[in-house]
């Protein structure tokens, strides 16, 4: 990237970096050191020191690899500092070889790899996917704290404990083998759905709302997922569900925010911008795995049902068109298998379009003690209470949902949302769900 007179924006090319390159430079380093610490400290040492030389000696011509050497570097200063006998001494210089790796088994992708890895089952499921998405995400510690609506100081010491975890047990940073795969899929799988969903509504203030590399590589990553597993099992069910989720829902990444960067609603968004390719390749996708259940929503997985969803919404042409019966039937089977209050809060927004917003607030206001420090539940209050004319309290509620929103273009369609409010009753609908947040 280059300023207007030419020069590389350095700042620029280190965000960009480390957004594109993180994975591959960690996944590789676990793969060489076998150390979920030194690959993680190691890879942040090189770009804080890329910081202080690319604006000096420029930006290398290829960045990645100079971040990825610079980081090989430091971890064998510091395999040395940290050397006590003359074995660990010759292992720090051998760390020097630059011959390749020890075969990598069946999974050839180092980030897929690495998620697996991470993915032990000595850690409960929670800590699995926290971990992983610090290590192969490159979420930040905030980030995943949001995605699991906990404070941030108990996810940072969750992530601490799990590498501490892992360390203790001596779990070894190999490939499992294929058998070991399917109990480690419902914890890739939610890994892969948490950096999507980071990617699709990305958080932080100032950040790009939308970020495209972590929602296409997620969805590269699913592919590959789905190519491991046996045929019509579970495992290969849920993977497929998650696929289609994700394909629906980039599918709308064009026309969800205004030309002025504002995040819009379902029924605001121009459906002829909708990406066809990818809703017709996630609907033949469902249909196969509709028919091989026989349509019986009861054996639909988790991510099967997501994705039944937002099927319905790609399949109406007009919002008013939408299926409303249909999606909450769908959420009803949803809260059968995953009773969480995410889940409920986006049945009750189903049951505003199909009911009445009253019907829903009532739902909506039980949630008040689990989702009280969520933007989506103060968002999603606001707007029923609009429909239900109770202006002052949706401004209010409006209000707590701008100080929790998680990017700019959220904040703005807010901000406008509220300040449209009139003393009049509103007769517009809600939709604003996409299927299930993170």
């Amino acid at each position: 990237m280059t300023d207007r007179g030419g020069a590389v924006d350095v700042d620029a090319e280190i965000s960009r970096t480390h957004r594109e390159e993180w994975t591959m430079i960690v996944a590789g380093l676990v793969r060489r050191y076998g150390d979920l610490d030194i690959a993680e400290e190691t890879a942040a040492e090189a770009f804080a020191t890329a910081v202080e030389r690319w604006p000096v000696d420029g930006v290398p011509p290829n960045p990645g690899a100079w971040i990825t050497t610079t980081a090989h570097r430091k971890a064998i200063d510091r395999l040395r500092r940290e050397a006590r006998r003359d074995d660990k001494q010759r292992e720090a210089f051998m760390l020097r070889d630059d011959s390749p790796a020890e075969p990598t088994g069946f999974i050839d992708d180092d980030r897929l790899r690495l998620i697996f890895t991470c993915c032990d089952p000595v850690l409960s499921i929670q800590d699995r996917i926290a971990l992983t998405l610090r290590m192969v995400g490159g979420l930040t510690v905030s980030e995943i704290a949001r995605a699991f609506l906990v404070p941030q100081t108990t996810m940072g010491q969750r992530i601490s404990r799990a590498k501490a975890k892992i360390k203790a047990a001596g779990v070894p940073f190999t490939v499992p083998e294929r058998e070991d795969v399917p109990p480690r899929v419902a914890g890739v799988l939610a890994v892969l759905y948490l950096i999507f969903n980071e990617g699709y509504l990305a958080s932080g203030e100032n950040a790009d709302p939308i970020r495209r590399d972590l929602t296409e590589e997620a969805i590269r990553l699913a592919r590959l997922v789905r190519a491991l597993l046996p045929p019509d099992s579970e495992e290969d069910a849920e993977a497929t569900g998650l696929l289609v989720l994700m394909l629906l829902t980039q599918a709308r990444s064009d026309a969800r925010l205004s030309a002025g960067g504002e995040l819009l609603r379902l029924d605001e968004q121009d459906r002829t911008a909708w990406d066809r390719l990818l809703m017709d390749e996630g609907i033949a996708l469902l249909d196969e795995r509709l028919e091989a259940c026989g349509r019986d929503t009861r054996a639909l997985g988790r991510y099967q049902l997501l994705a039944a969803i937002n099927a319905v919404h790609a399949s109406a042409p007009r919002a008013q068109d939408t299926e409303w019966a249909q999606i909450v039937a769908l959420y009803d089977a949803l809260e059968r298998i995953d009773p969480s209050p995410i889940v409920r809060l986006n049945r009750a927004i189903a049951i505003s379009e199909y009911d009445s917003p009253d019907v829903a607030l009532a739902i909506v206001d039980q949630l008040d003690d689990e989702l009280g420090g969520h933007h989506s539940f103060h968002t999603t209050r606001a707007e029923l209470l609009r429909l239900t004319g109770r202006s002052e309290a949706a401004r209010g509620a409006y209000d707590r949902a701008i100080e929790l929103a998680i990017n700019d273009a959220e904040a703005t369609h807010l901000m406008r949302r509220r300040d449209e409010i009139t003393a009049t009753h509103h007769t517009d609908g809600i939709t604003t769900n996409e299927g299930e947040s993170a």
